[in-house]
């Protein structure tokens, strides 16, 4: 599909595809709102959690968008993928297990915790960063408090939000350790629990528990969506 879009960017989008998954469904109706409404063209591509092993795999993109439908098939390409947008100062989105991931890949490299873990990948591991939450999240719809002055604060352009979830899996464990080496906790819900993650000095880096993609019906995309697009053309363009 072709559209004529004042700005161009290539974004990589983590993940393993499946027409099941709804906020993949999403994903071409959102890039046509924003070539269309925004004049940002994204040229997409769709990048599986086995391909993005590879250390290469999210290099030369302007943008990492890892999405929903974990358990991944594979988590330690989710988890290179975060490395490289991460270290490399590529503008990242991490949304749903793109948000559990991101704090694991943190956790592991940044903050030393290698015994760090996804319940939902490792049932019986001893130290689970991330675990099921007391009460799912599926299908449910919740109000988030954003910190002021936060990226989260900036691109959503309010300190209160009505977001939708689908998932069952949260962080609960060190999240103090986290904050000490940088990560900055933006967004909770009305018990105080971690809604989005973001990280101060990168050039984008965000992260929500719940599914952007979700908002509405999909032809005005979340600004959330619209941030990391205009990021992305940013990025694009100072390399070019």
């Amino acid at each position: 599909m072709t559209h004529t879009a004042a700005r161009i960017a290539k974004i990589a989008l983590v993940g393993d595809r499946s027409p099941h998954v709804v906020s993949h469904t999403r994903i071409p109706l959102l890039l046509d709102a924003l070539a269309e409404r925004d004049r940002i063209g994204l040229d997409a591509y769709w990048i599986p959690t086995e391909d993005a092993e590879a250390e290469d795999a999210v290099r030369g993109f302007d943008a990492v968008w890892v999405l929903p439908g974990s358990p991944y098939r594979s988590e330690a390409g989710a988890l290179t993928a975060i490395r490289t947008a991460r270290v490399e100062g590529i503008p990242f989105l991490g949304t749903c297990a793109g948000l559990q991931h991101a704090l694991l890949e943190y956790a592991r490299n940044v903050c030393g915790l290698d015994r760090a873990a996804h319940a939902e990948n490792d049932p019986d591991a001893d130290d689970p960063l991330i675990e099921p939450l007391a009460c799912s999240l599926v299908g449910h719809e919740a109000v988030i408090t954003i910190e002021p002055g936060s990226l989260a604060h900036t691109v959503i352009g309010s300190q209160r939000t009505v977001e939708r979830y689908h998932c069952a899996y949260g962080p609960s464990r060190h999240l103090d350790t986290l904050r000490a080496h940088g990560l900055r906790f933006s967004g909770h819900d009305q018990d105080g629990n971690i809604r989005i993650a973001e990280l101060p000095g990168h050039p984008f880096f965000l992260a929500s528990l719940f599914q952007p993609e979700l908002a509405g019906d999909g032809s005005h995309p979340h600004p959330m969506v619209r941030a990391l697009a205009r990021a992305a053309v940013e990025r694009a363009a100072v390399l070019s």
